[in-house]
């Protein structure tokens, strides 16, 4: 595990977009997971600021590891706030992009979702392997869309499950622990300082930690990288 701590959320952006860059530009084919929420929006907007000239979207294929279940119209849809934030300001074919049909019959979605990625992605140990794999974590240690009162749902032998947010009720499309930890690279995008308790059970493994999925993030490779702001990390440094 490595942690890359910053002073601000704009500086964390930066710095992912030219890991990012660098690590697209390493491979022949690339496909990534992405994640919704107020990190990943800055990291779009940078990109498609800065570097957007700088990656060859010709050989990126771009997935996300969770979806809202509702129209792609919907100002909740993460589909939509890459659209806006980034796949509308960036030469990607429209082929190489894979989302998550939220406005479909959720257990019906998740189903067809897992079989997107059994036919598109390498398989690896059994399991459809991701390059990348980008995730955010919630101020409940919630990351994707395993939140901790579905914490069984990260062990289970499906790709993609049904997932219910605690709060408001709302049905998520969601991958699961195994597809996770079986990508080759697993970033986490963490920002603020509502992260930072948090964030500093599961890296000192104190607390409850173990009851956060954000925890549970092992990827066989060993390859995990956690971008944060110093809100966010509280008293870890990098």
């Amino acid at each position: 595990m490595t942690i890359q701590s910053y002073e601000t959320k704009a500086e964390v952006a930066i710095n992912f977009s030219k890991y990012l860059v660098s690590f697209i530009a390493s491979k022949e084919n690339v496909n990534i997971a992405l994640s919704g929420g107020s990190t990943p929006k800055i990291v779009f907007d940078t990109l498609a600021a800065s570097f957007k000239t700088a990656i060859n979207w010709n050989k990126v294929h771009l997935y996300w590891g969770d979806e809202r279940c509702v129209a792609p119209t919907d100002d909740e849809s993460n589909y939509k706030m890459t659209v806006t934030h980034l796949l509308s300001k960036i030469d990607i074919p429209k082929e190489n992009v894979h989302r998550v049909k939220g406005e479909n019959n959720p257990e019906y979605e998740a189903n067809r979702y897992a079989e997107i990625l059994e036919r598109n992605l390498p398989i690896v140990h059994g399991i459809p392997q991701f390059d990348l794999v980008i995730l955010g974590m919630g101020d409940d240690g919630h990351t994707a869309s395993i939140f901790p009162q579905e914490i069984n749902l990260w062990n289970v032998s499906e790709n993609c499950v049904v997932a219910t947010h605690p709060d408001s009720g709302q049905r998520r499309i969601s991958i699961t622990g195994q597809v996770i930890n079986n990508a080759h690279t697993v970033t986490f995008l963490v920002t603020g300082a509502g992260k930072a308790e948090k964030f500093n059970e599961i890296h000192t493994k104190s607390g409850d930690y173990a009851s956060y999925p954000a925890s549970l993030v092992e990827p066989k490779s060993e390859r995990l990288i956690w971008f944060a702001d110093k809100s966010a990390t509280g008293v870890i440094s990098a």
